[in-house]
């Protein structure tokens, strides 16, 4: 998933993406040619950028749920949760929504950027007063996710020595972050959420959270699983075992042990190059080519050693993540999506999915490539109390979740709608 920016339009000519380059102090610049249009001054990436115990805090809570044994062995300390939250508990605790974000959202999912946010919300269209999840009716958490880099225990957070967990940081799974994300309900005193939504990696963990927090004593009304999955599929291992080589192969991420390191010397080649691979997953051919086809990048000159435009809009969304996001946060995410198994040691997928007693809303995007129509298709009809499959009609691929919330919105009112008024 990706924090959409600068979309453009079908069909649209080749551009500068002016927000990954500074302008070169000069008195009197001259005319880009060729490949000069790569040669304006950037400035430093840092080595990581992760939020670190000491930054400004914006509009984080935090919460300590604990020690933890993990799925795949050994125990995580300490754990802390960053989470935002909009709205009002009800009394009875009735109306109490959990946003669940994808592989680089946080929890920052309405407000703008500012101290201690590098990103706007990146759901502001679904939720707040009068949007589909109206914050006036009903009371929103989001979490980052266990492992990432926004605030809840992670790669970046400090180990029981002081030090950045950095390489060291034990592999999660899919269970693990949703165990944590218990806690934290626990924590806050909520005994049921009316609605657990998310989408991509969010999805897969609302698909958790409908057999694990029900087990665990936390009633799940209702779900919303948008463009996701019940287990990785093979073609997504596929896609991911790239990204997690261009970031390791990177001399610069030292074995995960970069955080000390100055701007510019940590592993943002490779992180930028994950992101390249991934974001070509999250978008469509036909929007690729329509959008750009073969169009030279504007100055440059593919035949010497300029790039076509195709090329410059993934260099931008690799240079981009680099400067909000960390390279090992990546990796224990991507790592964590590649555990994801619903069936596993409950039967099988079918024998999970019909396991779960939560009304369902499964949303499917039809020109996704990265998790497939017949994914969400799949978990539509597995769950006994689930809708039919419900289509967003896009251009943009995967990212229509970004996108598309003239489909998307209504869907989620109306299902929402429906519930309020059995």
């Amino acid at each position: 998933m990706t924090i959409l920016d600068g979309r453009g339009a079908p069909g649209a000519p080749a551009v500068q993406w002016t927000a990954m380059t500074s302008p070169a102090p000069s008195a009197s610049p001259r005319p880009l040619r060729g490949s000069d249009s790569r040669a304006r001054a950037k400035s430093p990436v840092p080595a990581s950028a992760a939020w670190r115990e000491g930054d400004d805090a914006g509009d984080r809570l935090f919460a300590d749920v604990g020690t933890f044994d993990l799925e795949a062995g050994g125990r995580l300390p300490d754990v802390r949760v960053a989470y935002e939250t909009w709205g009002t508990l009800a009394p009875d605790g009735s109306n109490a929504v959990l946003v669940l974000h994808a592989l680089t959202g946080d929890s920052h999912v309405v407000g703008p950027t500012g101290p201690g946010h590098l990103s706007a919300g990146w759901w502001e269209a679904m939720v707040g007063p009068g949007a589909p999840i109206d914050t006036d009716r009903y009371f929103v958490v989001a979490p980052n996710v266990l492992g990432g880099c926004q605030g809840t225990t992670g790669p970046a957070s400090d180990g029981p020595d002081g030090r950045p967990w950095g390489g060291r940081f034990p592999r999660v799974t899919t269970r693990d972050q949703v165990a944590v994300e218990i806690e934290l309900a626990r924590t806050l005193g909520i005994s049921s959420w009316e609605l657990v939504i998310g989408a991509s990696m969010g999805g897969l963990r609302v698909l958790e959270w409908a057999i694990l927090g029900p087990e665990a004593g936390i009633t799940v009304e209702s779900v919303a699983v948008i463009a996701s999955g019940a287990q990785t599929s093979g073609d997504q291992i596929a896609w991911a075992h790239p990204q997690l080589g261009a970031i390791r192969a990177d001399p610069q991420y030292r074995g995960g042990d970069y955080y000390d390191v100055p701007d510019d010397q940590g592993p943002h080649v490779g992180l930028g190059i994950a992101r390249q691979i991934a974001h070509a997953t999250y978008r469509s051919a036909r929007e690729l080519d329509e959008r750009f086809g073969r169009l030279p990048q504007g100055g440059e000159d593919p035949f010497t050693d300029g790039r076509y435009a195709v090329q410059s809009y993934l260099d931008h969304h690799g240079d981009k993540l680099s400067r909000r996001f960390d390279a090992n946060s990546y990796v224990v995410l991507t790592e964590s999506m590649l555990t994801h198994d619903l069936g596993r040691d409950r039967g099988g997928v079918d024998a999970a999915l019909g396991q779960i007693t939560a009304r369902a809303l499964v949303v499917a995007v039809d020109t996704d490539r990265l998790f497939l129509p017949e994914h969400s298709a799949r978990i539509a009809q597995g769950i006994p109390g689930a809708q039919p499959l419900r289509l967003l009609h896009s251009e943009f691929g995967h990212d229509g979740f970004l996108i598309e919330f003239d489909q998307l919105g209504p869907m989620v009112t109306q299902f929402l709608g429906e519930r309020a008024q059995v």
